[in-house]
């Protein structure tokens, strides 16, 4: 790839990932000032900055507890940030949704809960419900995530079987009023379905989640689902215990793919996104992406080059082998660079906006039109590695993995194909 393209690939995602940073966006949601406690919980790869960004917003001592994936934490002055497993949860993450119910408890009118919610929070608070282990719950969520399942699907069977999840964080904090300031990484940004919503309510019910597990052949373990098939039902939205929240998404997608198009036309191309809302599976998507990017180079329709196309949301991988490396963001480029092979100039990026993509440290890859060619030089086969998930092990072996680290924010994917 060449210098200058991926250069403005790596300024695009940095712009993405400003758009996103919690201290700006939560400056003019701040609530009023309580006469009681003010107690911050919360939970997501982003949280820790998100909980350092409000107590500097805040500007006085306030009490609480987060949790974030390992490795992601940041300094607080003094909100607690605790660690744990994502994406599968483990028992830190059972103590983490144990302390955030007990920091809630005993709450009185006049206290004050802020929730900061992000990305990834549905993994890392464990805290299944009665007569389930965290056995149960890590076997949920590994068939969950080989599934293939769109996100809204997996968090309607997990806010079933959950003591924090779909709401109850909230209720558990009445009467206290509980206002959440929440980064969206979900497709269309409905507050309920980040994190699987601790504390914003759904009503999306026990029916709806079971039949989310027929409609996508979800292989849940029988003890799961006869919990499931008897689970009392999350609180509804209209349940009065939430009458007085207040629910603010302070970033999202939308806003961070309107700051990678900037970016873009600065540097000499007429952005134009595709949606913030993309989803299915990853290498399926990448291969309408494929197509649109040979469209434009054959016949300059629907877009004439130079441009640069834009797309955000969840793909999702439906795992058929296991022992492969990587994550949805790598696994749609590989197929996107065997799809836009040969194709001059072309240069392509897609990588998560928390710096991680799945099972490794990169966030994504970069790709072009030799990228397949090369792999193939380099001893790997494309097809074969997107046969077996090994995206990552593909685009290692041509130093085109993209790893800037926990980037402190989380809005989801962004995907750019440079088309000169």
């Amino acid at each position: 790839m060449r210098d200058e393209d991926r250069s403005l690939l790596e300024e695009m995602f940095a712009a993405a990932v400003k758009a996103a940073e919690p201290g700006a966006a939560m400056a003019g949601v701040l609530p009023e000032r309580p006469r009681g406690r003010v107690v911050v919980v919360g939970a997501g790869k982003g949280v820790a900055q998100m909980a350092a960004a409000f107590e500097t917003a805040w500007g006085a001592p306030v009490e609480g507890i987060v949790v974030t994936r390992y490795g992601f934490g940041a300094p607080t002055r003094y909100v607690q940030v605790l660690e744990a497993a994502h994406p599968v949860p483990d028992e830190a993450g059972v103590r983490a949704g144990e302390a955030l119910l007990e920091a809630v408890s005993g709450l009185g009118e006049d206290d004050l809960v802020v929730a900061l919610v992000c990305g990834g929070g549905s993994a890392l608070l464990a805290a299944p419900s009665a007569g389930l282990t965290l056995a149960d719950e890590v076997e949920l969520n590994e068939a969950l995530l080989a599934s293939g399942a769109p996100i809204g699907a997996m968090n309607a069977i997990r806010k079933q079987l959950s003591r924090v999840k779909g709401g109850r964080l909230a209720a558990a904090a009445f009467p206290a009023k509980v206002v959440s300031l929440i980064v969206s990484d979900v497709p269309g940004d409905d507050p309920a379905q980040v994190a699987s919503g601790p504390t914003v309510p759904d009503k999306v019910g026990r029916a709806e989640a079971l039949a989310a597990v027929a409609a996508y052949g979800i292989a849940l373990p029988e003890r799961i689902r006869a919990a499931l098939e008897l689970a009392e039902a999350p609180p509804a939205p209209d349940d009065p215990v939430f009458a007085r929240n207040e629910v603010h998404v302070i970033a999202s997608a939308a806003k961070s793919l309107e700051a990678a198009a900037e970016v873009a036309r600065g540097g000499g191309y007429t952005p134009v996104i595709l949606s913030d809302a993309i989803e299915g599976e990853a290498r399926e998507v990448a291969k309408v992406h494929a197509a649109i990017a040979r469209e434009v180079r054959h016949r300059g329709r629907p877009f004439a080059a130079p441009v640069a196309i834009l797309s955000g949301g969840e793909t999702s991988v439906t795992l058929r082998t296991k022992g492969g490396r990587g994550g949805r963001n790598s696994e749609f480029l590989l197929s996107l660079a065997q799809g836009i092979e040969g194709l001059e100039h072309v240069a392509a990026m897609a990588a998560d906006t928390d710096g991680i993509d799945g099972s490794e440290d990169n966030a994504g890859a970069f790709a072009d039109g030799s990228t397949a060619a090369r792999m193939r030089a380099a001893g790997i086969d494309p097809g074969a590695a997107l046969a077996g998930h090994d995206a990552w092990g593909a685009f290692a072996a041509v130093g085109e993995l993209f790893v800037p680290g926990p980037t402190g924010t989380n809005v989801n994917d962004l995907r750019v194909m440079l088309i000169r």
